[in-house]
């Protein structure tokens, strides 16, 4: 499986290009800004993007989606839950940054166990509620793209509206850490990091709530 981290837009959010070397066919999950530079990030290694798979709603990580849908004709998809932040400017938060964006509707709405195949490379759906609703981990190929739900070292916020701090516990260890120590965690912000580091040293993991 082939990854490449693009740390985009002012929030620094990673966007993962995600692709099958055989086929060369690929995603980009959570292009949050700077679609231009995804996509030639994504040429100059062969592949073309066939989805825009979206962890969650918040504009911060759907800031590309449109531009990138008009430029490939990608996919875009997005847990059910989370789908109308991507119509509704408010919902996804830009609006409170002064932008207003809104990606349009999604091409095809995600569930729990749903499995996304690209080219030979298959990416299981985990539904991971807690930093919004309809917040989704993709898992496979040994790693696994978190989004907001689980950090190096920390979780996602849940503060927001529609988040609940037990929620996004209970679907980090009832979701990301069945998953084998050695699954590699690439989340939507910061460095990477592995199932069994999270589960000996995160703190929001190893304290008793």
């Amino acid at each position: 499986m082939f990854i490449k981290t693009l740390v985009v837009g002012e929030l620094q959010t990673n966007a993962y290009i995600v692709g099958c070397p055989e086929t060369k066919a690929a995603a980009v999950v959570d292009p949050g800004a700077e679609g231009e530079r995804i996509l030639k990030a994504a040429a100059a290694e062969g592949f073309t993007l066939r989805f825009i798979l979206l962890t969650h709603g918040h504009a911060d990580h759907t800031g590309a989606a449109a531009a990138l849908r008009r430029a490939t004709a990608a996919k875009v998809l997005v847990h059910r839950a989370d789908a109308p932040m991507l119509t509704d400017a408010a919902l996804n938060l830009s609006l409170y940054f002064g932008a207003g964006y809104t990606a349009g509707p999604p091409d095809g709405e995600l569930k729990d166990g749903d499995v996304i195949e690209i080219g030979k490379l298959a990416l299981e759906v985990r539904h991971t509620p807690g930093h919004t609703p309809g917040s989704v981990s993709f898992a496979g190929g040994g790693a696994v793209f978190s989004g907001d739900t689980l950090f190096a070292g920390s979780v996602g916020r849940t503060d927001f509206p529609g988040g609940s701090l037990q929620q996004l516990l209970r679907s980090i260890k009832e979701r990301l850490l069945s998953l084998p120590d050695e699954t590699v965690v690439y989340p939507g912000h910061g460095p990477a990091t592995t199932i069994g580091e999270e589960r000996a040293q995160n703190p929001f993991l190893t304290a008793d709530w």
